[in-house]
Protein backbone atom coordinates (compact mmCIF):
# COMPACT_ATOMS: atom_id res chain seq x y z
CA UNK A 1 0.00 0.00 0.00
CA UNK A 2 1.49 3.64 -0.78
CA UNK A 3 0.03 6.44 1.11
CA UNK A 4 0.09 9.68 -0.95
CA UNK A 5 0.11 13.32 0.15
CA UNK A 6 -3.17 15.86 0.37
CA UNK A 7 -1.74 17.09 -3.03
CA UNK A 8 -1.17 14.43 -5.51
CA UNK A 9 -4.90 12.99 -4.58
CA UNK A 10 -5.87 14.16 -7.62
CA UNK A 11 -4.04 11.25 -9.32
CA UNK A 12 -6.11 8.62 -7.22
CA UNK A 13 -9.22 10.16 -7.46
CA UNK A 14 -8.48 11.23 -3.82
CA UNK A 15 -7.89 8.06 -2.47
CA UNK A 16 -4.93 8.79 0.55
CA UNK A 17 -4.01 4.74 -0.10
CA UNK A 18 -3.46 2.60 -3.23
CA UNK A 19 -2.27 -0.54 -3.98
CA UNK A 20 0.83 -0.85 -6.24
CA UNK A 21 3.90 -3.44 -6.20
CA UNK A 22 7.08 -4.15 -6.70
CA UNK A 23 10.37 -4.83 -5.19
CA UNK A 24 12.25 -1.71 -4.97
CA UNK A 25 10.82 2.07 -4.62
CA UNK A 26 11.25 2.29 -8.06
CA UNK A 27 9.37 -0.15 -9.52
CA UNK A 28 6.43 0.87 -6.95
CA UNK A 29 6.38 4.45 -8.23
CA UNK A 30 6.12 2.76 -12.18
CA UNK A 31 3.36 0.89 -10.92
CA UNK A 32 1.84 3.36 -9.32
CA UNK A 33 2.25 5.54 -12.23
CA UNK A 34 0.84 2.47 -14.38
CA UNK A 35 -2.31 2.68 -12.13
CA UNK A 36 -2.60 6.04 -11.73
CA UNK A 37 -1.38 7.52 -14.84
CA UNK A 38 1.03 11.16 -14.09
CA UNK A 39 1.70 10.18 -10.64
CA UNK A 40 5.43 9.19 -11.13
CA UNK A 41 6.37 12.54 -13.09
CA UNK A 42 5.36 14.53 -9.79
CA UNK A 43 8.06 12.42 -7.43
CA UNK A 44 10.85 11.86 -9.67
CA UNK A 45 12.61 14.19 -12.23
CA UNK A 46 13.51 13.51 -15.98
CA UNK A 47 16.64 12.29 -14.60
CA UNK A 48 15.14 9.80 -12.88
CA UNK A 49 15.70 11.33 -9.45
CA UNK A 50 13.71 11.86 -6.67
CA UNK A 51 12.59 15.48 -6.80
CA UNK A 52 13.76 17.64 -4.03
CA UNK A 53 10.60 18.33 -2.70
CA UNK A 54 9.59 14.49 -2.03
CA UNK A 55 10.61 12.00 0.79
CA UNK A 56 10.00 8.31 0.89
CA UNK A 57 9.47 6.02 3.52
CA UNK A 58 9.55 2.76 3.51
CA UNK A 59 7.79 1.55 6.59
CA UNK A 60 9.16 4.01 9.40
CA UNK A 61 12.81 4.23 7.32
CA UNK A 62 13.12 7.24 5.09
CA UNK A 63 14.57 7.31 1.96
CA UNK A 64 15.80 9.12 -1.18
CA UNK A 65 17.41 5.53 -2.85
CA UNK A 66 15.30 4.89 -5.46
CA UNK A 67 16.83 0.95 -5.39
CA UNK A 68 15.70 0.87 -1.64
CA UNK A 69 14.42 -2.61 -1.64
CA UNK A 70 10.60 -3.10 -0.73
CA UNK A 71 10.73 -6.40 1.49
CA UNK A 72 8.81 -7.15 4.29
CA UNK A 73 7.36 -3.82 4.68
CA UNK A 74 3.36 -3.05 4.02
CA UNK A 75 3.78 0.62 3.69
CA UNK A 76 5.14 3.00 1.23
CA UNK A 77 4.36 6.43 2.46
CA UNK A 78 5.16 9.53 -0.06
CA UNK A 79 5.52 13.22 1.57
CA UNK A 80 5.81 16.25 -0.48
CA UNK A 81 7.34 19.14 1.26
CA UNK A 82 4.91 22.45 1.19
CA UNK A 83 6.48 25.68 1.09
CA UNK A 84 4.89 29.05 1.47
CA UNK A 85 4.80 32.40 3.54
Amino acid sequence: MVRIPTPLRSYTDGAAEVPAEGGTVAEVLTDLDTRHPGMAFRVVDEQGRLRTHMKVFVGDEMTRDLTTAIVGVEEVTLMQALSGG
